[in-house]
């Protein structure tokens, strides 16, 4: 990408970096080489919520797994480099890591809160089991009792009595394994939390007390976190900045309220525009890559009274 189409990241509120992403690029390459991500350029800051909108295969997700270093063939990092500065003033490419030190690093810096997390809890083993086993893997200087107390610590900490460590995955609501997976997520502390699509299989009200305590514990720990999802309404309510993603790249960044109020591109002005309001008229919809109205979709999709009969 050239200088002139690229998007620049501002300084993200004048509190410092604490991860900076610098011309990433990654391919899935097979038969056809396909771009997914495309020379972008990111800066996190210090305790920030950094929303990452965009539809369904915008390569979101590729970003986020790429940072993190969890791409698997046949997905490769091209060009660029992800750097995490810590707190304590020392540098980290994590393109640099490798074998133990890149498992040591993910979860103590860097943690991950995946796409379908309600499913990714293991069935047969206990909420206890599941905590304590990061502890243990990260930790394996605690006691067994420092475990425990620090499990349930944990869960009490994201809004699920200490009771439910004796429970197992599927006696939970999907609000708790959601929750849980959280309360896992920042176990060890991380500097960085990154949150891919955390809440679409809950409803709007369990919806709304997650995204609470996000923003609650982020206040109370001062983790910065990525927020991933094509819910940009949703990002407007928690987000410090907004980077806006189509086809792999950037296409704008700001924040929160200037996206909302005075979004640059055209794809973000189409993105807000396709929610529909609860009042005033009807507006269009992103279907394809191409600009669709409701009237039109209502014509395409749905079946008039005489077809019905047919």
């Amino acid at each position: 990408m050239s200088g002139a189409h690229r998007t620049v990241d501002p300084d993200p509120g004048g509190v410092g970096a604490v991860l900076t992403i610098d011309g990433l690029s990654i391919d899935y390459e097979a038969e056809t080489t396909v771009h997914a991500v495309k020379d972008v350029d990111l800066v996190l800051g210090r305790g920030e919520i950094l929303g990452l909108a965009g539809e369904s295969g915008c390569g979101k997700s590729t970003l986020a797994y790429g940072i993190t270093r969890l791409l698997k063939p046949p997905a490769r990092i091209v060009s660029g480099r992800a750097v995490f500065h810590s707190r304590e003033g020392f540098d980290v490419d994590l393109g640099a890591l490798e074998g133990d030190d890149l498992r040591a690093f993910r979860w103590d810096r860097i943690s991950m809160v995946f796409q379908g997390a309600m499913n990714s809890l293991n069935p047969v083993i206990s909420i206890r089991a599941q905590l304590e086993d990061i502890f243990t893997t990260h930790r394996p200087e605690m006691s067994k009792q420092e475990r425990r107390r620090t499990a349930g610590d944990l869960l009490e900490r994201v809004g699920v009595d200490r009771s439910r460590l004796r429970s197992y995955p599927h006696e939970l609501s999907g609000g708790m394994r959601q929750r849980v997976m959280i309360a896992m997520a920042m176990a060890l502390g991380p500097q960085v939390m990154i949150m891919d699509e955390p809440t679409t299989a809950l409803d709007v009200v369990v919806q709304r007390e997650i995204l609470r305590e996000v923003t609650r514990l982020r206040a109370e720990l001062g983790f910065a976190v990525i927020f991933i999802t094509h819910d940009l309404p949703l990002l407007l309510e928690i987000s410090d900045r907004i980077a806006v993603m189509r086809e792999g790249s950037i296409v704008e960044l700001g924040r929160a309220a200037d996206v909302y109020s005075r979004p640059q591109h055209p794809y973000t002005q189409r993105l807000l525009a396709s929610f529909p309001s609860l009042t005033g008229e009807r507006g269009d919809f992103i279907r394809g890559g191409e600009d669709v109205s409701l009237d039109d979709m209502d014509r395409d999709v749905v079946p008039t009274t005489e077809e019905v009969g047919r």
